[in-house]
């Protein structure tokens, strides 16, 4: 695949039958296939009941070459403002560098802007500098927020 035109892509709002492309691309990008994660997730993302378009996919040619899934929060964890998280993104290894994640969050914080959130978190691996490098060249910066956890 030669690299894309960002003009030919298109933004959509993600789909049930976009299950096979996020598995085939997230199993590309992070070398493990994770189908029973895109399951729960597509579910819970895709239902009617709860539809806020927070999650999304681009299309290039009739075939889905990136995605971008994220949450809205209303007051959870204390937090009284609005707030949203992308908790997974990925773009075709073939297709990356044409803009694709660019255009997936462009039009994420234009719906979360649309529905009242006032800012959007996201946590990465410390050594991922790769996906470091891409939410510092879209705005994010270290928050005062500390992640706890504890192993059992």
């Amino acid at each position: 695949m030669s690299k894309i035109n960002p003009e030919d892509v298109s933004i959509r709002m993600l789909r049930n039958d976009d299950f096979s492309a996020i598995v085939e691309i997230d199993s590309m990008v992070g070398k493990k296939t994770r189908p029973q994660y895109y399951e729960r997730k597509l579910r819970r993302l895709t239902d009617s009941s709860e539809q806020i378009v927070s999650s999304l996919v681009a299309e290039h040619g009739g075939r889905v070459v990136g995605f971008l899934m994220g949450e809205v929060y209303h007051g959870e964890f204390g937090i009284p403002e609005s707030q949203a998280a992308i908790d997974t993104i990925g773009v075709d290894p073939r297709a990356q560098r044409s803009g694709i994640a660019e255009m997936l969050f462009e039009e994420f914080v234009t719906n979360m802007k649309a529905i009242g959130v006032t800012s959007i978190r996201t946590l990465i691996n410390w050594n991922d500098f790769s996906l470091a490098g891409f939410f510092n060249k879209v705005g994010f910066s270290p928050t005062p927020v500390l992640n706890l956890e504890l192993k059992i």
